[in-house]
C-alpha cells in the first residue's frame, strides 16, 4: 500500500483526540487560556453537557485582529516568547488548543484587546477557517463551541451521561478556581447546579475561604495549614484531619506552580505521609500547591497536561511527607468536630424513635411501686439498711469516684477537661469547661504507646528484658517461618525471637513495657500481622510500624480495667501531649466531645 500525505483537516482531527478528549478538556483549555490573559473575571456557560455549547467570557487582556487570525493556527501561542521549553510559566503554550477545538466543533472567538476601538471576531467550523471580521465586544474575549464532535460522530459514543459530561467540566473550573482565589469564577449549565465564587484577597484565610467554596465549610473545620519550603520548592496549602476522612482520593487536589495535576508521586507521599493514622481503605482530603523554578518540573510529558516530572523527585517526595507529618505532628489529639455532631444526630434519632412510644402503659401485676427509685425515702431507706431497697450485690456500670472532689481549675480548662467518671470500666467522661468529652481509654493509650514506641525506636533506645524461662509458642510452620525471617527486625522492639522445633517459636527476650505472660498472644498476632504486610508487599517502614501498632495494642490499657480519678485525668493530659492522639492505631476515633449547648438540644432545653 502506498504512502501518502494526509488532508490538513483530518491531521487536525487526529491531533485534537490528543488535545479534546471530553468536554470538560475544552472548558479547561479555555479557562486556561483566559487565566494566562490575566482575566480577573471568568463566566463558564454549558449545555447539554458541553457536547451543544460552551461558553466562557473573560475580562482578560484580549487580542487584536493579527493576533485573532493566528490563535487558530496550529502551533501559533504568544506563551513561549523565547522558545524555551525549561522556562515555560503559564498554563497554556503549545497553541493546540483552538485550532484542536475548531477541528472538531464550531469555533467562534470574540476578542478585543485593551486599548482597541473596536473587537474582532472568527469562525473555525469543522476544521474550516472564515475570515476575521469586526464586532462590539468590551475589553476581552468570548469562546463559543457549539456542536462538539459533530465532525466526529464515533467520539459522540464515548460520552458518558450529560450529567456525567457537566459535573466534569464543574470539576475542572473549581480545580483552577483552587489556584486562582483572586479571580472570579461562575459556572451555569442545564444539567448541574451552578457556583459564583467571589474573589478573595491575599493571605492564608483568602486562600482557605476559597477552598471552603469549592470543598465544603467542614473542610474549612478539619483544615490544617501546611506551610515549607526546601532548596528552592514551596510546599502550601492545608490537610484535613486524619478523623475526616472519604472513601476514595477524589478530594485530594494537587497543583504544581497553579496547574492541576494527578502526580503518582505526589498521591503516594500523600499516603506515606498519613499510613499512621488512617483505616484501611480510607483516604484523606487535602488541598496542596508545590511552588518551584519552572526548570525544575517538565509539564510538557502528558497531552492533557495532568502529569509532571521533577528533575529531583526525592527531594519533593521527602518535602512532602515531612509538612505532612509535621502538620498533624502538630495538630497533637485534635479530631474532627463531625465526631460529635455524628454522636449528637445519633441520639437525637434514638429520642425520636422513643417519643414514638405511648406514652402511657398499664403497670404490671406484680409491680411494687415502693421498689420505684423515685419514691421518696428511697436513698435514706437504704442507708438505713431497707432490705429490698438496697442494692446488695448489684453490679455498678459506671466508677464515680473521681467525682468525689472537685476538679482541678487546671483540668477543666484544658482541651479534654477534668475526668469525672469511668463507664463500664471502658469510657471515660470528662468534664471542660463548655461541654462534655467521652473517651476510649483502650484506644487512647493505644495511640500513646504506638508514639512513645516509635520515638524510642528512633533513639534505638527500646528496653528489653530476658526471660528466665523461654516462652514456648506453637504455631503453623509458614507463620514460624514468618517470625524467623522478621527476626532482625522484632529484636530492634526487644523482642528476640529464634524457632524452637517444628511449628513451635521460643521467645528469649521481650519488651520491658509487656508482660511476660503476653507473649504468646503477641507472637500471634505479629505473625497475621506480618502475614498482612507480605500480600500487601508492604515496604520495610510500614512493616516496621505495623510491629510497632501491635506492641502498643498488647501494652495499653484494655477496656474492663477500673481506673482511679488521678489514673484518667493522667491519661487525658498524656492525650493532649501526644501527637495523632485523636485516632488510635488503627484510624478509630479516641474521644467524642459534645458541646454542653449540643446537650441542651437533646433534652430540649435549646
Amino acid at each position: 500500500m502506498p504512502i501518502r500525505c494526509l488532508d490538513p483537516v483530518l491531521i487536525d482531527r487526529i491531533a485534537a483526540g490528543e488535545v479534546v478528549e471530553r468536554p470538560s478538556a475544552v472548558v479547561k483549555e479555555l479557562v486556561e487560556n483566559a487565566l494566562d490573559a490575566g482575566a480577573f473575571r471568568i463566566d463558564v456557560v454549558i449545555e447539554s453537557g458541553g457536547r451543544r455549547l460552551i461558553r466562557v467570557i473573560d475580562d482578560g487582556s484580549g487580542m487584536g485582529g493579527d493576533d485573532l487570525g493566528l490563535a487558530v493556527e496550529r502551533h501559533a501561542t504568544s506563551k513561549l516568547p523565547t522558545g524555551d521549553l525549561s522556562q515555560i510559566a503559564t498554563l497554556g503554550f503549545r497553541g493546540e488548543a483552538l485550532p484542536s477545538i475548531g477541528a472538531v466543533a464550531a469555533l467562534d472567538i470574540f476578542s478585543r484587546a485593551e486599548g482597541s476601538p473596536l473587537g474582532y471576531a472568527i469562525r473555525v467550523d469543522q476544521g474550516k477557517k472564515h475570515a476575521l471580521a469586526p464586532c462590539g465586544l468590551p475589553q476581552g474575549t468570548k469562546v463559543e463551541v457549539r456542536d462538539l464532535f459533530a465532525a466526529t460522530p464515533a467520539r459522540l459514543k464515548f460520552l458518558k451521561s450529560d450529567r456525567a459530561e457537566a459535573r466534569a467540566c464543574a470539576d475542572a473550573v473549581q480545580r483552577l478556581a483552587m489556584a486562582n482565589k483572586e479571580v472570579r469564577f461562575t459556572f451555569a449549565g442545564t444539567e448541574t447546579a451552578g457556583f459564583d465564587y467571589f474573589a478573595r484577597a491575599e493571605g492564608g484565610e483568602a486562600l482557605l475561604a476559597r477552598l471552603a467554596d469549592v470543598v465544603g465549610l467542614e473542610f474549612r473545620a478539619n483544615a490544617l495549614r501546611v506551610d515549607a519550603g526546601r532548596e528552592g520548592f514551596r510546599l502550601e496549602g492545608y490537610a484535613a484531619l486524619p478523623t475526616w476522612h472519604k472513601a476514595n482520593a477524589q478530594a485530594q487536589y494537587l497543583f504544581v506552580n497553579g496547574r492541576p495535576v494527578r502526580d503518582k508521586l505526589l498521591s503516594g507521599a500523600v499516603r506515606a505521609a498519613y499510613m499512621d493514622y488512617l483505616p484501611q481503605g480510607r483516604h484523606p482530603a487535602l488541598v496542596l500547591f508545590v511552588l518551584c523554578d519552572p526548570r525544575e518540573v517538565d509539564v510538557n510529558v502528558h497531552p492533557a497536561k495532568a502529569e509532571v516530572r521533577f528533575c529531583d523527585s526525592g527531594l519533593v517526595r521527602g518535602l512532602l511527607i515531612g509538612a505532612l507529618k509535621q502538620s498533624l505532628q502538630a495538630a497533637l489529639h485534635r479530631a474532627t468536630p463531625a465526631n460529635g455532631a455524628s454522636a449528637r444526630d445519633f441520639l437525637a434519632r434514638r429520642a425520636s424513635l422513643q417519643s414514638g412510644a405511648p406514652a402511657y402503659r398499664a403497670p404490671a401485676a406484680a409491680w411494687d411501686w415502693r421498689q420505684s427509685p423515685a419514691y421518696p425515702g428511697f436513698a435514706e431507706g437504704a442507708a438505713q439498711g431497707c432490705g429490698d431497697l438496697a442494692l446488695v450485690g448489684a453490679t455498678l456500670s459506671a466508677d464515680t469516684r473521681a467525682h468525689e472532689l472537685p476538679p482541678a481549675p487546671e483540668d477543666i480548662e484544658s482541651p479534654l477537661g477534668a475526668a469525672r467518671a469511668q463507664i463500664h470500666n471502658a469510657y471515660i467522661v470528662a468534664q471542660t469547661r463548655d461541654g462534655i468529652v467521652i473517651v476510649d481509654q483502650h484506644a487512647a493509650h493505644e495511640r500513646i504507646m504506638y508514639e512513645n514506641l516509635k520515638e524510642a525506636r528512633a533513639g534505638n533506645n527500646v528496653a528489653r528484658q530476658a526471660l528466665l524461662i523461654p516462652a514456648i509458642v506453637e504455631l503453623g510452620q509458614t507463620d514460624v517461618e514468618r517470625i524467623e525471617d522478621a527476626g532482625p527486625l522484632l529484636a530492634e522492639f526487644g523482642l528476640v525471637v529464634e524457632p524452637f522445633g517444628p511449628g513451635a517459636v521460643a521467645v528469649h527476650e521481650m519488651p520491658a513495657l509487656l508482660q511476660p505472660g503476653d507473649a504468646a498472644r503477641l507472637v500471634c498476632d505479629l505473625a497475621v500481622a506480618l502475614c498482612e504486610d507480605e500480600r500487601g508487599v508492604a515496604p520495610l517502614e510500614k512493616r516496621l510500624d505495623h510491629v510497632l501498632a501491635t506492641i502498643a495494642c498488647h501494652h495499653s490499657v484494655r477496656s474492663g480495667r477500673r481506673l482511679g480519678g488521678d489514673e484518667m485525668n493522667a491519661l487525658l493530659r498524656e492525650m493532649e501531649r501526644t501527637p495523632g492522639c485523636g485516632q488510635c492505631n488503627h484510624g478509630r476515633p479516641t474521644y467524642v466531645e459534645l458541646k454542653l449547648a449540643d446537650v441542651e438540644k437533646l433534652f430540649g432545653r435549646r
